[in-house]
């Protein structure tokens, strides 16, 4: 089982090339496609329909400037996965989210950044929590500046839980190809033996794997289980995105938002 096509999103900002650099090493590591993707709206909010404001002419440099930064996200796409043969660009003026949605069915693994609505990429931006869940594809969210990584130790963040056990077969390329593989739990008792259990399912497809454990202590679970992550020298942290959508906002547990917001390493979420 291998990743056939990578998926990255891509926006002209310069926080994004270490993104498409992640991408890239993927598509390397696993053999894969890798295909680019931006989209943009034009900023409405600067028209007005006040004939006097020039208005009738704006809609059409709105438009302009929107293709003009597509195509710089092109070129940074570009620059930073050149020499691979196996290349695609998709680019549209389009919501962001519906864009990605829209083109997810040919990818296996897509590669975003954080949301950042308070940035000059906004309106490039992918939002991350709705990616994560209505996507039906793994995300892979990366954070700043994470142009690499080697993935030969991967955390994952155990419930036997169908999220947790979708995230665990979305992962498997991965996992197929770690050193060392570390089932993670952040609760008392009984979690043990549940680790125990996919670490046993785990080795039985001959990949190393040991169960770790940790009590809150009045650290948040997702710190307890980033932490667990480090100790144990894990790159990519993968776990099952929970939530629920309300009046079309997500409401999620709180591992999976903290994840989402913060989270150090790469997170590799299923939904």
């Amino acid at each position: 089982m291998d990743y056939a096509h990578i998926m990255v999103a891509v926006d002209p900002e310069e926080e994004s090339r270490p993104r498409v650099r992640l991408a890239a090493h993927l598509a390397d590591l696993f053999g894969a496609g890798l295909v680019g993707i931006a989209a943009e709206r034009p900023d409405y909010a600067v028209f007005s329909a006040d004939p006097g404001s020039g208005g009738p002419f704006v809609l059409p440099v709105l438009h302009e400037l929107c293709l003009d930064r597509l195509r710089q996200a092109h070129t940074l796409f570009e620059q930073e996965a050149a020499g691979r043969s196996r290349l695609a660009w998709r680019s549209d003026i389009e919501d962001p989210l519906a864009f990605l949605l829209a083109q997810a069915v040919a990818a296996d693994l897509v590669v975003i950044g954080r949301s950042a609505a308070d940035t000059p990429a906004a309106r490039f931006a992918i939002p991350s929590a709705e990616a994560v869940m209505d996507l039906g594809r793994p995300v892979l969210v990366a954070p700043a500046g994470v142009d690499h990584i080697e993935a030969s130790r991967v955390a994952i963040a155990w419930k036997n839980t169908r999220e947790a056990r979708r995230a665990v077969a979305d992962a498997m390329p991965f996992l197929q190809r770690a050193s060392r593989v570390v089932v993670c739990t952040v609760s008392p008792g009984r979690a043990v033996d549940e680790a125990l259990f996919l670490v046993r399912a785990l080795e039985a497809r001959g990949i190393p794997a040991v169960a770790a454990r940790t009590d809150r202590d009045g650290a948040g679970a997702a710190e307890a289980l980033v932490d667990m992550a480090s100790e144990h020298a894990a790159d990519l942290l993968v776990a099952g995105a929970y939530g629920h959508s309300r009046l079309r906002e997500w409401v999620f547990g709180g591992v999976t938002r903290d994840l989402l917001r913060a989270c150090p390493i790469a997170c590799l979420l299923s939904h």
